[in-house]
């Protein structure tokens, strides 16, 4: 009889629970709509799956891979001991212990998750972005001649969204300045102020190694903010339902693209999932601006992977099921390249 697959699936939680913690209850409300989905999917698949959550001691993965060796581990970590920029240094681990493991590697995260350093990237590659300039904690800040206001400033490592508020979009210099100031001081953030760019946003899922696959676009919908008014994805925006509600905010399946934009879409964020060396699955935020530019905001690597969030209602779109997807990004984890062992294929 066939060995049935055995995954284990990481992830963070707030607080520590012993090995062998079965998070039922946990699983059951939205703030772990990801893990609760996942785990199904991979169950549904007819493989076998644990859990194990990681808070601030990286040992309980440790002794968990030691103690029971996994084919693969899905990694949903996002933040170690509540530092969002830890998660590469999980996958380096990862890494280290010589288990295939699903999501971006330790290098991709580290560079992606640098607004500063992804965008010099893609700008070696010609891929157009908005102009930026990044601003260290400790030296000068002031306003660069070649940056055209208004810009959005923006912590220069965090994700989600985080930090980012109606405040971030700046159109003075003493606005700008102050800013930046407020990421340093108060979030102890080093920061980075880009040109906002006007447009559609848009996300983009790409997915693959060899062979990529982009799936149908998500549009973020602004609802009733002004239109003559600076439009960005802020934290509330994204995460305060609240908030969304009252102004009509939602992301929904992009409405028609003008001729010939959804093929410069779609190269694009290819171009760009090379240029990282993406080798598993990553969201774009571009903005199609109106004369049909494609600007790439952020790649986002490990992003959300709830059945209802973007990657995974995009991927239906594309004719993708969930159940599949899963089945899809365990595949690449298996047959990426990394040490050399004997794989296994999902089955």
């Amino acid at each position: 009889m066939k060995k049935r697959l055995q995954v284990l699936v990481a992830f963070d939680i707030g607080v520590i629970k012993p090995r062998g913690y079965g998070y039922e209850e946990e699983f059951k409300g939205p703030a772990f709509a990801t893990e609760r989905d996942v785990l199904r999917a991979i169950r549904d698949n007819g493989w076998e799956a644990r859990t194990v959550g990681i808070h601030n001691d990286i040992r309980v993965l440790i002794e968990e891979v030691a103690e029971r060796r996994p084919d693969v581990i899905f990694n949903l970590v996002e933040v170690f001991d509540n530092k969002t920029y830890l998660d590469k240094n999980v996958a380096a681990i990862l890494e280290m212990l010589g288990i295939p493991y699903t999501g971006a590697s330790s290098e991709a995260l580290f560079l992606c998750n640098n607004k500063g350093l992804f965008k010099k990237v893609l700008r070696y590659h010609r891929l157009r972005g908005p102009r930026f300039q990044t601003f260290m904690r400790g030296h000068r800040v002031w306003l660069p001649k070649v940056l055209t206001l208004p810009c959005v400033v923006k912590p220069l490592c965090e994700e989600a969204s985080r930090g980012i508020s109606e405040a971030s979009v700046v159109d003075n210099e003493a606005a700008f300045i102050e800013r930046v100031r407020f990421l340093h001081e108060q979030m102890n953030s080093d920061a980075i102020a880009e040109e906002y760019v006007e447009g559609r946003e848009l996300y983009v899922t790409v997915l693959g190694a060899d062979r990529l696959v982009v799936f149908p676009p998500r549009e973020f919908k602004f609802g009733k903010r002004p239109e003559d008014e600076p439009r960005i994805a802020t934290y509330k925006a994204k995460w305060d339902e609240g908030y969304r509600k009252r102004w009509g905010i939602d992301s929904v399946s992009a409405g028609k693209l003008p001729n010939g934009a959804w093929e410069r879409v779609q190269e694009t964020c290819k171009r760009a999932y090379r240029a990282l060396n993406l080798r598993s699955y990553a969201r774009f935020d571009i903005r199609l601006t109106p004369s049909g530019q494609v600007v790439i905001l952020e790649p986002n690597v490990n992003p959300c992977l709830a059945e209802e969030d973007e990657v995974g209602l995009a991927a239906l779109k594309g004719g993708l099921p969930y159940d599949r997807l899963i089945r899809r990004i365990v595949s690449l984890a298996l047959t990426r390249g990394g040490p050399a062992k004997k794989r296994r294929r999902a089955a």
